[in-house]
């Protein structure tokens, strides 16, 4: 036996090197544990350090590409457009037509090209031409057809981020990167305001309106950094930019042991995985839970009308926005970190969902600013802390085959992002608006209870796979089970 087939046996004690049908390349068998650790360190540094701060522009760009419209109307577009308050909440909403109804077809290209990378920047740079063509609309008939339009190509983003990453990255590093990505529309949040309160200022320059400038700014620089950031992203990751071909077989290794196998798009076709995602009942759990936390998250497209109606100007209302989403983007960041280090979910969902009942009985029953302003502070930091905890539950749970989970993001954010079409028909009666933070109300004790009934479930699936009970089509592949696939509770 050669001295380097003796080492590989040597280690093989120290960590393992086999999960169910996966043998761990012998490049890496070959190391110590504490090489091994070292280079696993160093692999998911440098990834991170390729992949997510590219992710979080991209968020923030596309978050302010299509939020713009509320900054825009304290920079009276509605009154340059002659829109009534009716035209403009359609405005607003209609963009969520071509989001939801593209999130599915989109992800399922997503799902079986070999350049996923390009493809989510292609589509970044389209919603960055229709954004600054925003600029040029005369009439609500003009800003309605670039709303429909910018919908359908941003939905290629979000839920073909979240595919994205979880070709990278595994169940155990999932809900921090999750929240990672998420910071980039609460970045966006945040600092949107701000940003528009210096482009707003060219109000007039050229003899063109500020709300104009505002689009046109963000858009032609969307456009722009789509194209280098197409030369950047990696497409799989067998080939990361950066990486060394040992830590790339290390981050191969590292998601494949995790999740059971290796993903392989091309062993059903795209409309197999839909089926496969609409028959699992766990689909339905998770839109459950989803969709109800996400109708309290139509909250942040009507936010700087919401602050305004604590009583302060245009631009200190634009300023009190921020704080709320800089503190949002801790709580995210503490709140998925701390849930992939217990590998837990449940209470990492309940616990932030509890915060938002507590900050919408404030809002709903108080018309003193101070105590508005803490429920407003309370609002995104805690609903949005569980979104991104159910969104690594969603991606962890239904994990293969990899066509099904691109399916299944796709289906389930399309669908629970459709409140933000109708909620935008609550916020009526300022500055209190009743109707509104009632339902959030409801809605939050709803998403609490699809929670519970969601825990219990994969409790009892978990019951059967450990007595060896076979569970189904919508259960774990073969090479999961044979590698001991559990489901995080």
């Amino acid at each position: 036996m050669t001295h380097s087939a003796e080492r590989v046996e040597e280690i093989k004690a120290e960590h393992q090197t086999v999960v169910g049908q996966l043998v761990m390349p012998s490049s890496l068998a070959a190391l110590s544990e504490a090489e091994y650790n070292r280079l696993g360190k160093k692999a998911t540094l440098k990834m991170d350090m390729t992949i997510m701060p590219i992710l979080v522009i991209m968020y923030i760009l596309n978050y302010l590409d299509r939020q713009n419209i509320a900054s825009a109307k304290l920079a009276n577009i509605d009154t340059d457009l002659g829109l009534s308050s009716v035209q403009y909440q359609t405005a607003v909403s209609i963009l969520f037509v071509g989001y939801i109804l593209m999130q599915v077809p989109s992800n399922l290209i997503v799902g079986k090209i070999t350049w996923p990378g390009v493809y989510i920047c292609a589509g970044m740079a389209a919603w960055g031409v229709i954004s600054a063509l925003v600029a040029v609309v005369t009439s609500f008939g003009g800003l309605l057809a670039t709303r429909i339009c910018l919908g359908m190509v941003e939905a290629i983003f979000f839920p073909g981020a979240l595919y994205f990453l979880s070709l990278f990255y595994n169940r155990q590093q999932f809900a921090f990167r999750t929240a990672i990505l998420y910071s980039g529309s609460q970045l966006g949040n945040a600092f949107g305001g701000l940003f528009a309160i210096g482009i707003l200022r060219l109000d007039g320059s050229h003899g063109i309106s500020g709300w104009r400038w505002l689009f046109l700014i963000e858009g032609v620089a969307t456009t722009g950094l789509a194209i280098v950031f197409a030369f950047i992203l990696p497409n799989s990751n067998k080939k990361i930019m950066g990486l060394s071909q040992i830590e790339c077989e290390y981050v191969q290794w590292n998601y494949a042991k995790d999740i059971g196998q290796a993903d392989n798009n091309k062993e059903m076709t795209a409309l197999q995985g839909l089926k496969m995602a609409v028959a699992d009942p766990k689909t339905w759990l998770f839109v459950g839970i989803l969709y109800a936390t996400y109708i309290v998250g139509a909250v942040v497209q009507f936010f700087a009308s919401v602050v305004q109606g604590l009583g302060y100007d245009r631009t200190t209302s634009l300023a009190l926005t921020a704080p709320p989403f800089v503190l949002c983007v801790f709580c995210m960041l503490i709140n998925g970190y701390h849930s992939d280090v217990k590998q837990e979910r449940f209470l990492h969902i309940v616990i932030p969902l509890t915060i938002t009942l507590i900050a919408n009985i404030i809002a709903v029953s108080s018309l003193n600013t101070a105590a508005r302003y803490v429920a407003i502070m309370l609002l995104p930091a805690s609903f949005y802390s569980a979104a991104i905890v159910i969104l690594s539950w969603i991606t962890g749970s239904l994990s293969q085959p990899s066509v099904k989970r691109a399916a299944a993001i796709a289906l389930i954010n399309a669908l629970c992002n459709t409140p933000n079409i109708w909620c935008s028909y609550l916020y009526y009666g300022a500055p209190r608006y009743v109707t509104a933070f009632i339902v959030n109300l409801a809605a939050t004790v709803l998403a609490i209870a699809f929670a519970v009934a969601t825990v219990i479930y994969l409790k009892r699936q978990n019951g059967k796979l450990n007595r060896g009970v076979d569970i189904g089509k919508n259960g774990p592949t073969a090479d999961q089970l044979s590698a001991g696939f559990r489901y995080i509770l």
